[in-house]
């Protein structure tokens, strides 16, 4: 009788190379309109007008409702199946970016980023849920650091491909080019197995929704505006005050309704919580250590934007060439040493920082820097997001992928806030040098929660069903 364990673990099948491209595009599209609309603005400033405020908010208004919207995303996911809303997620995404290329006003192109938010937070958890039930063992972990890998290209491509488009043909191309990788995501999704029907009993908490989606939208919200209209302002304290509420008032649900859209239950699996925690810390880290470094060298520093924006490309290098190496060997491990010694790493990389003077020599005193931070990370974050995927029941990996999203996010937001709030001027290199180690604590202390709390899971054998090869694996 053939051993499913074996058949699941088998390197590469034809299926398992079809759901990888999959998960891989979906969240590469995803990732890239974060970043490639960065250098558009300009000149969609220059054509549909708005000012400063509506150039912000072609960029805020994708990460509100992204934020706002990935845990309901990660429960339809858990839901309705994985093919169903990464399909909803992919025509979505075509729509508002057709709207956005053909927007009339600054006003239609602000409403059609937030469509693309939406349907950004219905690709990302489906995605990685969909490794998670088509791998396990030593190859989801290699799964997991390919999708790091190749998913990391966004922060290099996106504002390289948008500078591209925008000088030979129009800011305009910068939404349009997302219809091919759209549409070949869609043309391998057909390859898959069809998602099981729905349980006649399962329902959608709405209720949960509706708190969860007010309860994480102001509070962004709220992080994304307060420097233009300071703490103080009705508005931001407004959105704070009731955001923090409903985040209360969800919670109390969920742990009331009989089918909640976030089953608290699943913080008691030890590495799921402890994994978390270190996100927090990992991440927020990051987004304070980088925004720091940026503003500084062209504050400080006299960099171009340009340039200041090729000095980190060395990380993502690193990043993208050794992502999938990591994985393999978390893998063989366990992830609990890489997960202490990456951040550990990658925070030495934010204290070599302390090292940058006010002319910021590239290669005796940034490079150095940003190489260990690369280091660091490319040993960081394939484990770390196995070992919280990995926590849970793979059918609630939907919800726990859009957990982990959330969290990442909001604390690089909180953190980027309070670096703004009390980092002062980034032409000081002293205020630079505050908020990079700073950013090194934060990594620290995100390396002892996994060293203390991480534990790898024990070798046993696989679930005795071939997740390849069945509707029920691929989507749960």
């Amino acid at each position: 009788m053939p051993n499913p364990t074996s058949a699941r673990q088998r390197p590469s099948t034809t299926l398992q190379r079809t759901v990888l491209a999959i998960s891989v595009l979906a969240t590469f599209i995803a990732f890239l309109d974060g970043s490639v609309v960065n250098v558009a603005l300009p000149a969609i400033g220059r054509e549909l007008g708005g000012g400063l405020a509506a150039q912000q908010w072609v960029v805020d208004a994708y990460l509100l409702t992204l934020g706002s919207v990935i845990l309901l995303a990660g429960s339809l996911s858990d839901l309705f199946g994985r093919r169903r809303v990464l399909f909803w997620g992919l025509l979505g995404f075509a729509v508002a970016s057709v709207l956005c290329a053909l927007a009339p006003t600054a006003g239609v192109l602000i409403v059609a980023r937030g469509m693309q938010g939406v349907a950004g937070a219905l690709l990302v958890p489906s995605s990685l849920a969909l490794i998670f039930s088509s791998f396990s063992g030593a190859a989801q972990s290699r799964a997991i650091g390919i999708w790091t890998a190749i998913t990391s290209l966004a922060s290099i491509a996106g504002p390289v491909l948008g500078g591209v488009l925008v000088d030979t043909l129009s800011w305009r191309w910068v939404f349009g080019i997302n219809l091919l990788p759209i549409a070949v995501t869609l043309l391998l999704l057909r390859g898959l197995p069809a998602d099981p029907p729905r349980r006649a009993d399962a329902r959608v908490d709405w209720v949960g929704a509706g708190l969860g989606v007010v309860g994480l939208g102001l509070p962004v919200f709220a992080l994304i505006e307060h420097p233009r209209y300071g703490w103080g302002s009705p508005l931001i304290a407004g959105a704070a005050g009731l955001g923090l509420v409903a985040l209360v008032a969800f919670v109390w649900w969920e742990r009331r309704t009989r089918q909640p859209m976030l089953p608290l239950g699943i913080f008691r699996a030890r590495d799921f919580s402890v994994g978390n925690v270190s996100t927090a810390f990992i991440y927020g880290g990051v987004a304070v250590g980088t925004f720091a470094l940026a503003l500084f060298l062209q504050q400080g520093a006299g960099y171009s934007a340009t340039l200041a924006g090729f000095a980190m490309v060395p990380s993502s290098i690193l990043l993208i060439a050794l992502s999938a190496f990591f994985g393999r060997l978390s893998g063989r491990v366990g992830p609990r040493l890489l997960m202490t010694i990456g951040p550990l790493i990658a925070g030495a990389g934010f204290l070599l920082m302390l090292r940058i003077g006010g002319n910021a020599d590239y290669v005796t005193e940034v490079l150095p820097a940003v190489a260990a931070f690369g280091l660091g990370m490319s040993i960081t974050v394939a484990p770390l997001t196995a070992t919280i995927l990995g926590a849970v029941d793979t059918a609630r990996s939907g919800i726990a992928s859009a957990v982990n999203n959330a969290v990442s996010r909001v604390a690089g937001l909180v953190a980027v806030a309070l670096a703004g709030s009390a980092g002062g001027a980034m032409s000081a290199v002293g205020s630079f040098h505050e908020l990079a180690g700073a950013a090194a604590v934060a990594l620290f202390i995100g390396a002892v929660v996994s060293a203390i709390g991480i534990r790898n899971p024990k070798a046993t054998a696989a679930p005795a069903a071939t997740v390849v090869t069945t509707a029920h694996a691929v989507r749960s």
